[in-house]
């Protein structure tokens, strides 16, 4: 079992930042962030292996920033640059898979936090 807990959630205006944090009870090949806005389905963020490698969705890419420091268990979400349309509670998830990019391929998942981003 892998425990996860997300922070760093809020309100900003459009144009701000905000970074979330995921504390791990362990590591896991990939790890990723997904949101889910109100009446949406939950969708697929970014993701980063262990070694460091990274992939993000069309809708975030140039403006997030997905980092985990191992050693501290941890995965964050650097958000810059933020729309009223990233407006969703943010999930992170964990996976022993590898290049996991679908909601199906991760087990676990933390309860999420809510990122609120007013025009």
């Amino acid at each position: 079992q892998v425990q996860l807990m997300e922070s760093g959630g809020g309100s900003v205006q459009a144009g701000g930042s905000l970074r979330l944090s995921c504390a791990a009870s362990r590591i896991t090949s990939d790890m990723g962030w997904f949101r889910q806005a109100a009446g949406e389905q939950r969708e697929w963020v970014s993701s980063i292996g262990t070694t460091g490698y990274t992939y993000y969705a069309d809708y975030v890419k140039g403006r997030f920033i997905i980092s985990r420091d191992n050693a501290k268990n941890t995965l964050y979400l650097q958000m810059n640059s933020l729309k009223p349309e990233d407006t969703a509670m943010y999930y992170c998830a964990a996976t022993y898979r590898i290049g996991a990019q679908s909601a199906d391929e991760y087990s676990y998942w933390g309860q999420g936090t809510q990122v609120t981003v007013s025009s």
